[in-house]
């Protein structure tokens, strides 16, 4: 339980990350990559020795697989798509209010 509920969060953080950096202005694509390969790293450094930060499926599935430890592969499979697709309605929440937020009258 303890590697779903982490998993599923370093998964909506970096997809909330990714989300900002491809959908922001020109100016924040200079610094996309630097944005996001810190968001992994930090992730993997701290949550890695707890649960293997794995954040994506697909580099989960062929250790598993050729290792042939799958009993536990479905935690590494499920959290990161529910916590990828989690980021996406809040991305949208807070995108509506920050725009809601410049097109208000400065008083």
């Amino acid at each position: 339980m303890q590697s779903f509920i982490l998993e599923f969060i370093l998964s909506f953080f970096l997809m909330l990350v990714i989300i900002n950096v491809a959908t922001g202005s020109k100016q924040q694509g200079v610094f996309a990559g630097l944005a996001i390969g810190s968001t992994a790293l930090l992730e993997a450094m701290f949550a890695g020795p707890i649960c293997g930060a794995s954040m994506n499926p697909a580099r989960s599935i062929s250790p598993a697989i050729v290792s042939g430890q799958i009993e536990h592969l479905w935690i590494y499979i499920v959290a990161p798509i529910m916590g990828a697709a989690l980021a996406i309605p809040v991305f949208k929440i807070l995108h509506i209010k920050n725009t809601r937020n410049e097109n208000s009258p400065v008083q």
